[in-house]
């Protein structure tokens, strides 16, 4: 039987270079595989289902979901997970010293449905008591003018959203000092160059992140796998064949990751902070599937409705192809 010969969008990855490269071969697949940003791969997957396969924004297929119209379905490979106390950059003469300080404040993000969105909103509504209608969010481009949301929303009366300034981008405003803040997965361009007046809201970022994990254990998600969905009803075996390939390629990196004799990464202290890792989260801290996900997912799907992303609370059940929910064993 020939192969099938499918397209498949994802980032350059660690868990995902054993795909790319060979290593890993996808059962019945002859994958031409695309690194692309999660910008381009998602704005493309959502517009116009440019690609067979697709890592995609959890936000956004969520939002597909609810409305009834998913052209992709989902497979639980989670390629992208955050913990988002990271993402939360403020100007510091804004007298911002606490999350709680955040209320009545002008906020920059590149798109409300942003799946890191998801997670910091809901934690300052959690932790903090401030809600998404309490803060003024303004839409824009980070260092583009003029972004768009993937998909069109229709949100609560009470969420305030503004549109950056025509030819304006949230770098330059935050910049200026015409936004009080900035949320996202990409910090903003004048943080990294070392803005004076600009600086993350949790100073110690990995404390306040492990803090959360301890109380909740909850490690966030970002991104799945999905998979063109009249193709996973024509060949019935290909979601398994991708859980199983993905599932390869990570346990590849992880093995690789381990081996500190010479580190692969171009990073030091990569075998202390995996060992503090491992301390906090266990050996399995990056687990794919659904069973070992249930908290994180049902998590999200609870903010996604809270923040009216969905129109109605989605069911775990409901966001993976069956097949997937469960796996043989020798």
């Amino acid at each position: 039987m020939a192969k099938l010969n499918l397209s498949i969008a994802m980032g350059d990855y660690d868990r995902t270079r054993p795909i790319v490269d060979g290593r890993v071969q996808i059962d019945g697949v002859d994958p031409v595989c695309m690194l692309l940003s999660p910008e381009e791969m998602f704005f493309r997957a959502f517009r116009h289902e440019d690609f067979d396969i697709s890592e995609l924004s959890m936000a956004s297929y969520c939002v597909t979901v609810a409305r009834g119209d998913p052209h992709y379905i989902g497979i639980p490979v989670f390629l992208s997970r955050a913990f988002r106390h990271t993402s939360i950059y403020i100007r510091l003469d804004r007298g911002i010293d606490k999350p709680e300080d955040l209320a009545g404040k002008r906020i920059g993000i590149a798109e409300y449905q942003q799946s890191a969105n998801v997670w910091v909103r809901g934690i300052l509504e959690q932790d903090y008591g401030v809600s998404p209608a309490e803060i003024t969010w303004v839409r824009g481009g980070m260092d583009t003018p003029g972004r768009p949301e993937k998909l069109k929303l229709d949100l609560p009366a009470d969420i305030r959203i503004e549109e950056a300034p025509e030819g304006g981008t949230l770098n330059q405003m935050l910049t200026d000092g015409d936004i009080d803040g900035f949320i996202g997965p990409r910090w903003p361009r004048c943080f990294d160059e070392g803005h004076p007046q600009v600086g993350r809201l949790f100073q110690d970022s990995i404390a306040a992140a492990s803090d959360h994990y301890r109380r909740t254990g909850l490690f966030p998600i970002m991104h799945l796998v999905g998979v063109r969905r009249e193709l996973a009803e024509q060949h019935a075996w290909l979601p398994v064949a991708l859980v199983k390939a993905f599932s390869e390629a990570k346990e590849i990196a992880l093995t690789a990751l381990g081996d500190t004799s010479a580190t692969k990464m171009t990073m030091p202290f990569v075998e202390d902070n995996l060992g503090a890792v491992k301390k906090l989260m266990g050996e399995n801290f990056w687990p794919y599937g659904v069973a070992d996900n249930v908290a994180a997912l049902e998590a999200f799907c609870e903010m996604h409705f809270q923040q009216g992303l969905s129109p109605r609370r989605l069911n775990v059940d409901e966001l993976f192809h069956p097949s997937t929910y469960e796996a043989y064993s020798l």
